[in-house]
């Protein structure tokens, strides 16, 4: 086992690696920017290092400040959480030359991963359900054209490799092709250095539904059931539950067992998720797989009294895992908490906090690390908090949800908090009726 791990991250995710890491007896090293100097995984770490100035691009995001930041502290593992630098190839091989264990998907297993043309022919080839699509990147316009009226449209043109809503088009007809080609690829390019088009089905009231998935250096792979992320705002996930109220036995066996099929079909060692599309039929397809911890891995963790940080940080040390595939016994709900205006079109609302109480009781847990007087900074993703409650059934864990949210004091800054309070007394969402598109209806 290691013995000392460094954090290259920030934030609730960095103090909830920082504890599990304490719970198992391993010495911890915390990274921080200036702007993070009175954070809590500062605080709580047993050594911290700054690593740089508020901009990411400087510290965060610098690979040869965070490898010094490893090499002076005798860290023998870096835990890079998600975001930054979890999914790159680059680092985690760098990490490998200098002998300090990446706690994630090896160099070969993210490129793989993340470039999503050839992950989709990964998966093709492993008896995984795709989208219907172009084979690999496509040529030019008239290559467009032509896999267009192949696939039958509406079909979507997807930037390789893209992310976070960017670099997409949703083409209805022939005529309207020509224009998403064009303004499709020049996002790619701006976004992403890399004008790379694919193109899919596009998938009429769908829903996102996600298998939780484990595999260790030795070929054993498991599943750990579903998390429906269908409440989504602009392709960013707002709320998060497990079991999919959509979700039936015989569908979660199946979507279980591919997303076993793509862990193998590319060795993958650690933990990840393997996101799909289910549309209104209950039909399935691939859409990427997350070389990574996910936010929302939480209610996971809740419903099959897991820690999938232990299990990350125990399969990247060498142990074996079972191969057993978990199922929930219970019902859990996550609201993410973010530093945004919901009343002005969710704009950030960086500052302050004056005043700070976390919800409490049976089945509520709170991943943060805000607290009263702790200033939000501008430069990072908005989210202070992540509010998770756990109950026997998903009634009650909507009741439960309330509760806690009207509990939940955060002052001196805005925070998505009313928007959650109004999504849980929303019928459409209580009756479990929702797709990718509620966020487009749903009035605040």
């Amino acid at each position: 086992m290691f013995k000392k791990i460094l954090i290259a991250n920030r934030g609730e995710i960095a103090l909830r690696i920082i504890r599990t890491c304490k719970e198992m007896g391993i010495k911890t090293v915390a990274v921080y920017s200036t702007a993070d100097k009175d954070s809590l995984p500062v605080r709580f770490a047993d050594e911290a290092v700054c690593i740089g100035p508020a901009v990411s691009s400087k510290s965060y995001l610098s690979i040869p400040n965070i490898i010094a930041a490893a090499e002076i502290t005798n860290a023998d593992a870096i835990h890079p959480g998600y975001g930054f630098l979890s999914e790159n190839a680059r680092f985690s091989e760098i990490c490998q030359k200098h002998n300090i264990k990446f706690i994630g998907a090896l160099p070969e297993q993210i490129d793989g991963m993340g470039d999503k043309a050839t992950a989709k022919a990964t998966m093709i080839a492993a008896g995984v359900p795709c989208i219907p699509g172009s084979v690999g990147l496509l040529k030019d316009l008239e290559d467009a054209k032509t896999q267009a009226a192949k696939i039958v449209y509406p079909v979507i043109m997807k930037a390789t490799a893209g992310g976070g809503g960017k670099g997409m088009r949703i083409v209805w007809k022939e005529e309207d092709i020509e224009h998403a080609w064009d303004s499709t690829r020049q996002e790619a390019a701006a976004a992403f250095g890399n004008d790379g088009i694919y193109m899919e089905k596009y998938i009429e009231e769908p829903r996102h539904i996600e298998i939780q998935i484990a595999g260790d250096q030795y070929g054993t792979a498991c599943h750990m059931s579903e998390r429906d992320c269908s409440i989504q705002r602009r392709h960013q996930k707002l709320v998060e539950e497990t079991p999919s109220p959509f979700m039936t036995d015989d569908l979660r066996e199946r979507m279980g067992q591919a997303a076993i099929k793509a862990t193998k079909a590319v060795n993958y060692e650690g933990v990840g998720t393997v996101e799909f599309l289910v549309d209104k039929n209950r039909d399935f397809y691939f859409m990427e797989m997350n070389t990574r911890i996910q936010v929302e891995h939480t209610i996971t963790e809740e419903v099959i009294n897991f820690d999938l940080i232990k299990e990350q940080i125990k399969i990247a040390a060498g142990h074996t895992i079972s191969g057993k595939n978990y199922y929930p016994q219970l019902h859990a709900i996550q609201c993410r908490i973010n530093a945004e205006d919901p009343y002005a079109d969710f704009r950030p609302s960086p500052g302050k906090i004056t005043s700070y109480h976390s919800p409490g009781g049976h089945g509520v847990r709170i991943d943060t690390h805000a607290y009263a007087g702790y200033t939000i900074p501008p430069n990072y993703d908005s989210m202070i908090s992540k509010l998770i409650v756990v109950a026997q059934t998903r009634e009650e864990a909507i009741l439960k949800m309330k509760r806690a949210l009207d509990e939940y004091i955060i002052e001196g800054i805005k925070t998505t908090i009313p928007f959650h309070q109004k999504l849980m007394d929303n019928p459409d969402f209580n009756a479990g009726n929702f797709t990718t598109k509620f966020m487009e209806t749903f009035e605040f």
